[in-house]
């Protein structure tokens, strides 16, 4: 059975920092693809940042390039996610997903939600002005 458990949100000042956890169980880690997407409420869930199975391949939305970093330990079945410099505007609930695709590289594919089988119950970031 995969779960996937994200941890490390909370409530955090603008201009902090938080860093996200999200562990995975049930699969073969590395062969997998692993994306973390938002959801502020009332707003569809969106895309945020992906990184390849081996991790030697990072995406991010455009907007926050340089502000969030993905990583991934793959010893440790780990993906995690650096925030800095929050806004309230990062304020959302986020989720971390599998896609058994480790390798694709395709944007049009990497953002859409149903490109990722599994999904965890998500952690909640707000970010107070």
């Amino acid at each position: 059975q995969v779960q996937l458990v994200e941890s490390g949100g909370g409530l955090v000042q603008a201009g902090g920092s938080l860093r996200l956890s999200c562990a995975a169980s049930g699969v073969t880690f590395s062969r997998y693809a692993m994306g973390w997407f938002r959801q502020a409420s009332g707003e569809e869930r969106e895309f945020v940042a992906r990184i390849s199975g081996s991790g030697g391949s990072t995406y991010y939305v455009d907007s926050e390039k340089g502000r969030f970093t993905i990583d991934r330990d793959n010893a440790k079945n780990t993906v995690y996610l650096q925030m800095n410099s929050l806004k309230p505007e990062d304020t959302a609930a986020y989720y971390c997903a599998a896609d058994r695709n480790p390798s694709y590289s395709e944007r049009y594919y990497y953002t859409r939600r149903s490109a990722y089988e599994y999904w965890g119950r998500g952690t909640q970031v707000t970010v107070s002005s």
